[in-house]
C-alpha cells in the first residue's frame, strides 16, 4: 500500500477500502487520549465527521491551548519536515492541513501493525 494521498478524503476512502478506518479512528482515540486531549470521536464515526472533528479540535489547539497542540503533534509523531512544507495562509487552512497530517501518520502506524503482526 503506497501512503502517498494528496487529501484527507483520498486518505480516508483507502483506509475503508483495504479494512484499516476502524483501526484509524481507534489509533486516533488512543494518541489523542495520550496526550490528555478529549477528541469526542466514536469509534463508528463517518469519514467525513472524523474529518470535520478532527480539523476543528486541531483549530481549537492552535488558538487555544498550543502547548497541548505541540504535545499532541509529539506523541503522533509527525515528522517535522512536514510541517516545514506547510503553507500558512491563515488559521483554518493550517488546520486542515495539519489535520491531514495527523492522518497520513495515523494510518501509516495503523498499516504497519496490520502487516507486521
Amino acid at each position: 500500500m503506497v501512503l502517498n494521498f494528496s487529501n484527507s478524503t483520498e486518505l480516508l476512502a483507502n483506509a475503508e477500502k483495504n479494512d484499516l478506518y476502524k483501526k484509524l479512528v481507534a489509533q486516533l482515540i488512543k494518541d489523542f487520549g495520550l496526550a490528555n486531549i478529549h477528541i469526542g470521536l466514536s469509534p463508528d464515526v463517518h469519514p467525513e465527521g472524523l474529518k470535520s472533528v478532527l480539523k476543528e479540535k486541531i483549530y481549537y489547539l492552535i488558538m487555544e491551548r498550543f502547548s497541548e497542540y505541540l504535545n499532541l503533534l509529539y506523541i503522533v509523531d509527525v515528522p517535522e519536515k512536514a510541517f516545514k512544507e506547510i503553507t500558512v495562509t491563515d488559521v483554518v487552512e493550517v488546520a486542515d492541513q495539519v489535520a491531514f497530517l495527523i492522518l497520513k501518520r495515523e494510518l501509516q502506524k495503523v498499516w504497519l501493525k496490520s502487516k507486521y503482526s
